[in-house]
């Protein structure tokens, strides 16, 4: 494929999909300001793929795909295609994509297991880590193991819970906003797994203090390991301490017009820990590309809390102004073309070997029990 076709892939099937416009349109400027051919590649609440006209508005895709865009085709082999006439799809030349789909199949490993099929390198894979950064259980467990600190995590199910309330429930799989509840006792933690559409694919919980500080650092692994500064959200909802989906998202310019202390006002040495333990996030679980870690300040004592392998707005508005935007989307993309392929199981013996070893089908049966 020619070099320099350079998707931003953006949408998706997700609670978050408008979210994800949002950060695609902003990134697809960034890189065209700064000179990069890019191509919108939009993913329809549906599933279906488009390419999109470039520099358009949110408001053009409030009914969906946008009237000016060009329906794609997706073939395993031939990757994205555009459909002309009657003859086949004319091949979409694509050398790798930034994803900025937020949350469902986009950020749990899905649209990369997707890509990996395509042979297009895409920024946050691969799509094992992509799954454990979006598995609160999973992550929070790694943390746990590498004596990383982090709050006590725990499926909720109807085993007593191994700390006292008040807790705070989360979707196991899903952003860091939708679907979070506090709850005084373990009986209404129950009722939220029952009721709550967030919920249904499993819960978490986390003895909740009201007293707990938000803290986010964004990173970024290549060429190098860097972060970004220290965030510190302000205004959280009223009597909870719970930064909302709608305060994050829903103000007039979006997460980056969010209130906030950049840098965060606190002791020099909180900030060091907070670098100090998203390095060691980094080690411990192997996450790749333009990331966010979320941390709590509790009682003086700073946890790990999530990580958002696909942030809002790609957590640009977290470095300096000085910051190349467009340098840091671009080494997600490159970190990506570096590394595919890695994870691709190797044979462990000539292809065949073990097939004609096998013998037929009806020895095999023979084996198995309750004929």
């Amino acid at each position: 494929m020619p070099e320099g076709q350079l998707a931003v892939v953006f949408g998706g099937p997700s609670p978050e999909h408008d979210i994800s416009i949002l950060t695609g349109l902003l990134c697809e400027r960034v890189l065209r300001q700064a000179g990069h051919d890019v191509l919108p590649v939009y993913w329809t609440r549906a599933g279906d793929w488009v390419l999109s006209p470039a520099g358009l508005e949110a408001k053009d895709y409030l009914e969906g795909a946008p009237k000016t865009a060009t329906r794609l085709t997706l073939d395993a082999r031939a990757g994205f295609g555009i459909k002309k006439g009657l003859g086949g799809p004319k091949p979409l030349a694509i050398d790798a994509a930034l994803n900025c789909c937020h949350g469902g199949a986009g950020e749990n490993g899905g649209l990369n297991a997707l890509f990996d099929v395509l042979g297009i390198p895409l920024s946050g894979g691969p799509a094992p880590l992509a799954a454990l950064g979006m598995d609160k259980l999973a992550f929070g467990a790694v943390l746990a193991a590498a004596g990383i600190p982090t709050l006590p995590r725990v499926a909720l199910t109807a085993m007593p819970l191994p700390f006292p309330g008040p807790y705070i429930v989360k979707p196991r799989f899903g952003g860091s906003s939708i679907g979070i509840e506090v709850v005084e006792d373990h009986a209404t933690a129950l009722a939220l797994l029952r009721t709550s559409v967030q919920l249904r694919a499993g819960a978490v919980v986390e003895p909740f203090s009201a007293g707990a500080v938000d803290l986010n650092m964004a990173f970024r692994t290549f060429p190098s390991f860097e972060v970004s500064l220290l965030e510190k959200p302000l205004a959280p909802t009223a009597g909870t301490g719970i930064y909302s989906y709608a305060q994050k998202y829903l103000q007039a310019d979006g997460l980056s017009a969010a209130p906030r202390e950049l840098p965060a006002q606190v002791a020099p040495e909180v900030t060091a820990e907070a670098e100090r333990i998203t390095r060691a996030v980094v080690e411990a679980t192997g996450l790749r590309g333009v990331m966010r870690l979320d941390l709590l300040l509790v009682d003086g004592v700073l946890h790990a809390n999530e990580v958002n392998s696909v942030p809002g707005s790609m957590s640009l508005y977290l470095w300096p102004s000085t910051t190349d935007a467009a340098g840091l989307l671009l080494s997600a993309v490159a970190e990506a073309r570096a590394t595919q392929g890695l994870l691709a199981a190797g044979a462990a013996f000539e292809p065949g070997v073990a097939l004609r070893a096998a013998g037929g089908m009806a020895g095999k049966l023979g084996q198995i029990g309750g004929r």
